[in-house]
């Protein structure tokens, strides 16, 4: 690994866990951050249309048990072909700790948080953290860590869209708040962050017989992953933005709350994703 010590990977979790223990304060104790929360809520469910229903419905059951274990299960396979053994140990404990840690959580700080507009269709009290987004995150960060330098880029890339996708469709269908998604992934990446750091003091202790290679000089390869990333974005965004300029616009401006809280759930999934390609730069 290009990391020559833990302490970075550790401070990193450490900087992640305060920003997860900040969201559940804000999540639940914050009504200013509370009202926030509820207008970007709304904003994703007011996209919800039963023809795009079952496209929503499809995404977001992409992270529940069984496709995640599956998923899980498919890295765990590609990293036992790489012969990256201690790498695939650590997916197959990533897999199991972050679920676990957002199903110990969502009872343990389970408090009810009404909003009348959500009628008979109130959001679970125990939803903090959510499991799909900590799932989807957890799966992204983990295919960064299996892949092979050259095609890490891409992997983030894709590992950055699946986690907004999912977190974007479960937020239509009213399955979470926002602030849950946030919670899931700062989850996932507290963990990852963790067992990178572990990685690297036991390959200063214990160096692997398997030898590993830089990625491509002078860094090159390591922009196209973000750049591909927000091109697509920003693709999607002006396609539909001149397709209807004045209803993008109209639904812009009535719900502020919205855009920013979409634009931080996108920033927050690419930092996590890309920062991880980033500082694990080896084959």
């Amino acid at each position: 690994m290009v990391l020559r010590t833990p302490r970075i990977p550790l401070l990193g979790s450490l900087a992640c866990l305060i920003g997860l223990a900040l969201t559940g304060v804000l999540a639940y104790l914050v009504p200013v951050a509370q009202k926030r929360d509820s207008a970007t809520l709304y904003g994703f469910t007011e996209l919800n249309r039963p023809r795009v229903t079952p496209l929503l419905d499809g995404f977001a059951h992409l992270a529940d048990p069984r496709p995640y274990a599956l998923i899980g299960l498919l890295l765990i396979g590609v990293a036992l072909v790489r012969r990256r053994y201690r790498i695939a140990a650590v997916v197959l404990g990533l897999i199991v700790v972050t679920g676990s840690t957002t199903q110990t959580l969502k009872p343990l700080l389970a408090a009810p948080r009404y909003d009348e507009w959500l009628g008979t269709g109130q959001i679970a009290a125990a939803s903090w953290p959510s499991g799909h987004a900590t799932a989807a995150m957890t799966l992204a960060l983990c295919a960064v860590l299996v892949a092979p330098a050259r095609a890490r880029p891409t992997v983030a890339t894709l590992g950055a869209i699946f986690a907004i996708s999912v977190s974007y469709s479960i937020l239509a269908l009213g399955w979470h708040f926002p602030s849950d998604v946030f919670g899931g992934f700062l989850v996932a990446m507290t963990w990852t962050l963790a067992a990178v750091a572990g990685l690297v003091w036991l390959e200063q202790k214990r160096p692997s017989k398997v030898r590993e290679q830089p990625l491509l000089r002078g860094g090159r390869a390591e922009a196209l992953g973000p750049i591909a990333l927000g091109s697509a974005g920003a693709a999607v965004v002006t396609v539909v933005a001149l397709a209807r300029p004045q209803e993008v616009a109209r639904y812009a401006a009535e719900h502020a709350s919205f855009v920013v809280g979409a634009g931080g759930i996108a920033a927050l999934a690419v930092v996590l994703v890309v920062s991880l390609a980033r500082g694990v730069r080896t084959a």
